[in-house]
């Protein structure tokens, strides 16, 4: 098979699809590989890595598209709806593609998508489950987010993350309280605690009660009733107006004494709940710091701007957009290993794409083909007949 990997259109992403070591492992598997021109350059990856690895550097687009038969983006479609017209006009009836495509989210740009004849698989749709492990780029992303988060609040602390013995006196540790433990709060709560800091999660899913403590943060228990507070993905589902304002209140306290608060809470396919008031951010001690990673989701901040750093009653409020592309290098080598791990697994020992639609991986993560939407999850979302 031939296979594309384009370079990424958004001006806000760094990231690149396939790193060279993974164009090493998909010639290996049989497949011929063309990359774009500078495509991997953001990420730390010169066209000459791939030329060793074995790819063919094409100067065209236009003629990448036209060649290729498989394309991996990092984002298309609904996950980059600025550049659809760049992404999609190139696409043809039965080319494949993997990439984010937002497709819970944004239903417009995945109709295009499917109209054309692509046959597109979409990374977020990766069912949790322990097979699809090495497939599960939510989980990579969101564990480079976790522990790039914690950094962006200890660089504008005007306080030291660790206690510190030293001649002129004792400096008391920091404390840091991590909202919503999933892979990207966990990750938080690790990071912050590798810095010496005192650190304290909550989530409304109390099965992750175990995995906070093993991280060396403390459980935060809030004395409320959750029902169904975990979907069959491992996710937590979305709750009502009443449980969240009743949240905010028993949260106050724990936010009022911390120094950081790392906000991770995220519904997919949903607005992220705002879980800090406005009171809640001018309780907090001056110079705190407020990290509010799903900013791209809308925020778990009701004071959050995404995209941009703000202070709001003497608080600073980080909303950064794309944390796994500030660290582009890792990143793409971890999204590279989760796209051709899937692409491995729909393809035969010929590298012929097979797919299986009793297979759970593969009927999960298909999300167009034959000129509609076919993925069941999405179409439940959108209420499409």
């Amino acid at each position: 098979m031939i296979i594309g990997v384009p370079k990424e259109r958004c001006p806000e992403e760094c990231r690149v699809a396939v790193v060279p070591t993974g164009v090493a492992a998909l010639v290996k598997a049989g497949h011929q590989v063309l990359v774009e021109a500078g495509a991997g350059l953001a990420a730390g990856f010169g066209d000459e890595a791939y030329r060793k690895a074995g790819a063919r550097i094409i100067l065209s687009r236009e003629e990448l598209f036209k060649e290729a038969e498989f394309l991996f983006l990092v984002r298309a479609a609904g996950a980059d709806p600025e550049n659809r017209l760049g992404n999609m006009t190139g696409l043809r009836q039965g080319q494949g593609l993997i990439a984010f495509l937002n497709p819970l989210a944004a239903l417009e740009p995945n109709l295009e998508l499917a109209q054309r004849g692509v046959t597109a698989f979409a990374m977020e749709l990766i069912p949790r489950i322990s097979r699809a492990q090495s497939m599960d780029a939510l989980s990579s992303m969101a564990s480079l987010a976790g522990y790039k988060g914690v950094l962006l609040a200890a660089n504008l602390l005007p306080k030291i993350f660790p206690l510190m013995m030293t001649a002129a006196g004792s400096l008391m540790p920091a404390k840091v309280f991590v909202v919503g433990a999933g892979v990207t709060g966990l990750q938080a709560c690790a990071t912050a605690k590798r810095m010496g800091a005192l650190v304290s999660a909550y989530d409304i899913r109390p099965a992750v009660k175990d995995q906070v403590k093993s991280v060396g943060a403390d459980f935060v228990e809030l004395d409320l009733s959750v029902a169904d507070a975990e979907d069959k993905g491992g996710y937590a589902r979305q709750q009502s107006e009443d449980f969240y304002q009743a949240q905010q209140k028993l949260m106050a306290k724990v936010v009022a004494e911390s120094d950081v608060v790392i906000t991770t809470a995220g519904v997919p396919g949903k607005r992220a709940p705002v879980l800090l008031t406005e009171e809640m951010v001018r309780g907090m001690p001056p110079r705190s710091v407020i990290v509010d990673v799903v900013a791209d989701l809308g925020g778990n901040c009701a004071l959050s701007v995404p995209g941009e750093t703000v202070v709001r009653h003497g608080v600073t409020i980080i909303a950064p957009r794309n944390l796994p592309s500030s660290m582009a290098y890792h990143a793409s080598q971890m999204l590279s290993k989760n796209m051709t791990t899937l692409l491995d697994h729909l393809t035969d020992i010929d590298g012929n794409l097979i797919l299986n639609m009793k297979e759970e991986i593969t009927l999960g993560t298909l999300l167009c083909q034959n000129g509609e939407i076919v993925n069941q999850r999405v179409r439940e979302a959108f209420a499409l007949p």
